[in-house]
C-alpha cells in the first residue's frame, strides 16, 4: 500500500489514487495513478490503467494470481475490470461512500452472479489514504 500511496502522489492535477498489481510472485508488474485530467478521458482510473500496463506485461488479459492493490475503494467501472480481469486478490485502503462498488454503495466484486469474486481486504493504511484524498480537496 506504500507503493501505492507513492504512485498516488505523483500526479498533482488529478484525484490522487495509486494503484499497483502485483504478480504472483510478488513482483510488481504495473503501477499507475489517475490520468483523467492529463489524457482527458474519463476511464483514465489509476486501477483501469494499472490493469492494461499489466496485461501488456504478462501478455494476456487475465491476470489470475496477481493482486490490485489501490489506495481508494474501487468504483463500478473499476470493480467490474478487475473482476473481467480474473485479479485474485484486491486490497484498498480508503473507503469510497459516494462511488465505491466493494461494500460502500455497491458490492460488484461480490456478486454471485458474476463469474469471478477476489479475495478483499479493506481498510489497509485507511487513515494515510484518506488524508491523502482529503488533502487534494482542500
Amino acid at each position: 500500500m506504500r507503493r501505492a500511496l507513492s504512485v498516488a502522489s505523483t500526479s498533482p492535477q488529478d484525484v490522487p489514487v495509486g494503484a499497483i498489481i502485483l504478480g504472483p510472485d510478488g513482483t510488481e508488474l504495473a503501477a499507475a495513478g489517475n490520468e483523467r485530467e492529463l489524457t482527458g478521458d474519463p476511464t483514465a482510473h489509476a486501477e483501469v490503467l494499472a490493469l492494461r500496463r499489466a496485461a501488456a506485461s504478462v501478455g494476456e488479459w487475465r491476470l489470475e494470481g496477481c493482486t490490485l492493490v489501490v489506495t481508494l475503494e474501487p468504483c463500478t467501472m473499476c470493480a467490474g475490470a478487475l473482476v473481467l480481469a480474473r485479479i485474485s486478490t484486491l486490497v484498498f485502503g480508503a473507503w469510497e461512500p459516494k462511488t465505491g462498488a466493494v461494500g460502500s454503495l455497491w458490492d460488484v466484486v461480490r456478486d454471485r452472479r458474476l463469474n469471478h469474486q477476489p479475495e478483499v481486504y479493506a481498510g489497509v493504511l485507511e487513515d494515510e489514504c484518506a488524508r491523502l484524498l482529503r488533502g487534494f480537496f482542500r
